[in-house]
């Protein structure tokens, strides 16, 4: 395993895993930079990655995860350290390595933004930053700006719980349109970028589920793929967010970016289909009905 190849993947869950399972399937050299070494760091680790501890707003552990590394895959969680964490990777990278690309996660949201919107959440303006910052920087970047994930809480945990309740999908998105993407499909784009950076540098990919469908559609194929009745209920958004969103446990900062996506759903924001994840992987993307049918026993409990 080449040093050169060497790939620096932030965090050892969500996407980060998902995109080290795929390099280590193809022997790439994965380094995985993580807060904890707890489970997930070892279930990394037993792929054959290596574990570093360290924090994106420190920039000693920062370069030290970078030294020997060519490629970068930059994601966090939804987080108010979002923009820091950018600034840090973007100034310690060019001091301190020599990267052939830098794969950043974004948010579809931001190609609809501009230096001074407001409707958007608080991560999504910290997404807009975060690609000022890195496009200044010179280095050699790649946006990844998925949509809405089929990984949400809106469409797994809270979406199981309403229709084990009642049979019903109530979110408050109105009649907007809406093409969520799975995680898996995200991830596999991001790996391929790092296998093969080629002429990816400065580019912007969205990803998106396989079309658009308004929630009643999506509701109809839960319905298929349940075998059994699902109907969506539009729900007042701000009912939803004080009577379901509130009491789903979630940190402030989460929290107000999932209402915000709500709201901007009803306001049909997420209407936008992409081919991107097919252009770069040779797969279609997930349909809701494929990603609802692998996981019927979350939704039927």
């Amino acid at each position: 395993m080449a040093e050169h190849d060497l790939v620096l993947v932030t965090g050892a869950g969500g996407i980060g895993r998902r995109v080290t399972e795929l390099l280590r399937a193809h022997d790439v050299p994965v380094r995985v930079l993580v807060r904890r070494d707890d489970d997930r760091a070892a279930a990394v680790r037993a792929l054959g990655a290596e574990v570093v501890t360290g924090d994106l707003t420190r920039p000693d552990t920062v370069a030290a995860a970078l030294h020997g590394v060519r490629r970068v895959y930059f994601g966090l969680s939804v987080s108010p350290d979002q923009l820091l964490a950018a600034t840090i990777m973007a100034t310690v990278a060019k001091a301190h390595a020599d990267l052939d690309v830098l794969v950043d996660m974004s948010q579809m949201t931001v190609s609809q933004m501009t230096a001074t919107s407001t409707a958007e959440s608080h991560q999504q303006r910290l997404h807009w930053l975060t690609e000022q910052v890195l496009d200044w920087s010179g280095l050699p970047v790649v946006h990844v700006r998925p949509t809405m994930f089929l990984d949400n809480p809106l469409f797994t945990t809270l979406a199981a719980r309403s229709i084990r309740e009642n049979g019903t999908l109530a979110l408050p998105f109105g009649t907007g349109r809406t093409s969520p993407v799975a995680a898996d499909d995200v991830a596999r784009v991001v790996a391929n970028i790092l296998r093969e950076p080629g002429e990816h540098a400065g580019k912007v990919y969205e990803l998106t589920g396989p079309r658009t469908l308004d929630l009643a559609g999506v509701a109809q194929e839960f319905s298929e793929a349940l075998g059994r009745t699902v109907t969506y209920v539009d729900a007042p958004l701000q009912w939803w967010r004080n009577e379901v969103l509130a009491n789903a446990g979630l940190p402030a900062h989460t929290e107000q970016h999932i209402a915000t996506m709500a709201r901007l759903h009803r306001e049909n924001r997420y209407d936008r289909a992409s081919a991107d994840v097919e252009r770069i992987t040779g797969r279609r993307p997930l349909t809701v009905g494929e990603f609802v049918t692998a996981r019927k026993d979350l939704y039927l409990g």
